[in-house]
């Protein structure tokens, strides 16, 4: 009833979505058929009943034109959603899936493994409706525009093109009826190719949750392009079923066949796919605003993708990948290190250097309160990379850090000019390096187990006794580091509107790095009658560390203002100083 005689309507697409509606999140099934697309919200239907949709709107082909998006206005009118409930979800949902482990472990089932299933389902679903920000606009030429969220440029265009690909048959603009409509919807019911809500962790088979640890990634060449253009890449991967950025080569520029040979190493956590996307950029001279001198914008000209087998990646020997995205092919090179392995604290062979070697040698040896390359990297970083999208998250070129590291080793007084001509994200990489190659954490791996169980007190007052007590009992050089880099990442996080890294954002990328015991075991407090994975394992201790360095980002009785930076560097005064000021703030 809804095409005429002779003609079929067929699904291409669907998928589930996020739909703003009057600043509003809704969680929607969009369905994009041969002739028209249909977004629908799925009904909740009484136990035992089969699913409902119901048609929200549709726009038929032949009249549906794409509304380009100016990203600094559309992320104006975007509920924002803080990080750490996103992450407060990510923990019920790892939790949830431990139990389901052990459930399933015991060979346990019925009523209890099925309410664990629907919490499950409905945190992903909760996780998915507030995690895209990226606005993706369609316009009826009757007049009504809709607004859908999502979370790259890789699902936009993917939708843009399967759109535009159909747009170029030959269609007519057509009504339809209630009648016609609901038909149509009810449908979608068998037609669907999307069952349930998209994320990694709602699959059962443990095998199936992805890879954790860190994926190197050379990015060789690509050919295929037609004309000579400023051309780069970025690359994302998966996490808890949507995708971060998590890397950008340079621009290679006026060129068909760009040549980068540049190595990223990415962390995964329970990643399954890397993601490829191939930009041009264009300078405008006449408006001197951005970088090289000009105003600049961006298209993307490809995308495509590569499933991250662990038999593909796990070996220790590189694996070559060609990804084909329309005639343009991009050549890769992979290498996975598990995250047993890869976090590994080995203390170095020579005490020469500064890396791998314990930060009380090099302060002594300095004759500093805080690392020499810890204040070259932060000034450096502060003194351009603050606006920085993404900076510390985004990986930066892995031989420049290896580069970077080599001179500092080697104290080479060229530094900071080899400093001035990098790219801010390789300095950014080098300082995680230097914290991440300590011997032993700089919260030490006698504390650490004790600053896992201050965070998780639930009496505030209690907690902020014990966390900042056992703050002050680090040794001195962990203690002054710590304040310089604290200081430093809550500065960052003041220009969260421009580098859109949040406190909780930095706290990811810093928490495992400063807090990693040396040894191979976990110092959390397990229970051994209920034993649970080895990924959900990590993921818990992983989000323990998160939390401990959280808690003192957002402390408000450790300032760190201007007019004691230079003490923090210099002065053995500093620790009588937070230890007075935490005695005046303490609770009676």
């Amino acid at each position: 009833m809804t095409v005429r005689k002779g003609e079929h309507r067929q699904l291409l697409k669907d998928s589930f979505m996020v739909e703003l509606v009057e600043g509003a999140r809704k969680l929607r099934h969009v369905f994009l058929f041969t002739d028209l697309l249909l977004c629908a919200k799925l009904k909740k239907t009484n136990r035992g009943k089969s699913q409902q949709y119901d048609c929200k709107w549709y726009i038929p082909l032949a009249d549906l034109t794409f509304q380009p998006v100016d990203e600094s206005e559309a992320a104006a009118n975007i509920p924002l959603i803080q990080d750490d409930e996103l992450e407060a979800m990510k923990v019920k949902i790892s939790n949830l899936k431990s139990d389901i482990h052990r459930e399933r472990k015991a060979n346990k089932g019925g009523k209890g493994m099925d309410r664990l299933r629907k919490k499950l389902s409905e945190q992903e679903s909760m996780l998915l409706l507030l995690s895209p920000s990226m606005a993706f606009r369609v316009h009826n030429r009757n007049g009504k525009g809709y607004t859908v969220l999502t979370w790259s440029d890789y699902e936009r265009a993917e939708w843009g093109e399967h759109i535009r690909e159909q747009q170029k048959k030959c269609m007519k603009s057509f009504s339809l009826s209630s009648l016609e409509i609901q038909m149509l919807t009810n449908s979608c019911v068998k037609l669907q190719t999307v069952h349930r809500v998209p994320l990694t962790l709602s699959k059962e088979d443990d095998e199936s949750s992805g890879l954790y640890g860190f994926l190197n990634v050379i990015v060789h060449s690509a050919t295929g392009f037609q004309q000579s253009s400023n051309l780069f890449c970025t690359m994302e991967v998966d996490s808890f079923g949507y995708f971060v950025n998590k890397a950008k080569t340079r621009v290679y520029r006026n060129t068909t066949e760009p040549s980068w040979n540049e190595e990223f190493e990415i962390e995964l956590e329970g990643s399954q796919t890397l993601r490829i996307l191939c930009y041009e950029k264009f300078y405008n001279k006449n408006r001197p605003m951005r970088e090289d001198g000009g105003e600049c914008s961006e298209r993307m000209v490809a995308k495509g993708q590569v499933q991250l087998d662990p038999h593909m990646v796990m070996g220790k020997d590189w694996q070559r990948s060609v990804v084909s995205m329309n005639g343009i092919e991009v050549k890769l090179s992979l290498k996975f290190t598990s995250r047993e392995f890869s976090l590994k604290r080995l203390p170095s062979r020579k005490q020469t250097g500064v890396f791998g070697v314990k930060i009380g040698v090099v302060t002594k040896r300095e004759r500093s309160k805080v690392p020499y390359i810890v204040r070259q990297c932060v000034e450096e970083i502060e003194r351009r990379g603050m606006e920085e999208v993404g900076i510390y998250r985004v990986s930066g070129v892995a031989t420049d850090i290896q580069a970077l590291k080599n001179a500092f080793d080697s104290n080479n007084k060229d530094v900071s000019v080899m400093m001035s001509d990098m790219d801010v994200n390789a300095i950014a990489g080098t300082l995680k390096l230097y914290f991440r190659e300590l011997p032993a954490p700089l919260f030490t791996d006698e504390l650490y187990p004790n600053f896992v169980e201050g965070v998780a007190l639930s009496d505030p007052v209690a907690k902020e006794s014990c966390m900042l007590n056992l703050l002050l009992s680090l040794p001195e050089p962990s203690l002054l580091t710590f304040l310089f880099l604290l200081d430093h990442l809550k500065r960052v996080a003041e220009k969260e509107s421009l580098n859109k890294m949040s406190l909780h954002n930095l706290a990811t990328v810093f928490g495992p790095t400063l807090l990693r015991p040396s040894e191979k075991d976990s110092k959390i407090p397990t229970n051994p009658t209920q034993p649970i994975s080895m990924a959900d394992s990590w993921s818990l201790e992983v989000m323990s560390q998160v939390q401990v360095l959280l808690y003192f980002l957002q402390l408000d009785t450790i300032p760190t203002p201007d007019s004691k930076r230079q003490s923090i560097l210099f002065s053995t005064e500093c620790v009588m100083y937070y230890g007075s000021l935490w005695r005046s703030t303490r609770p009676l």
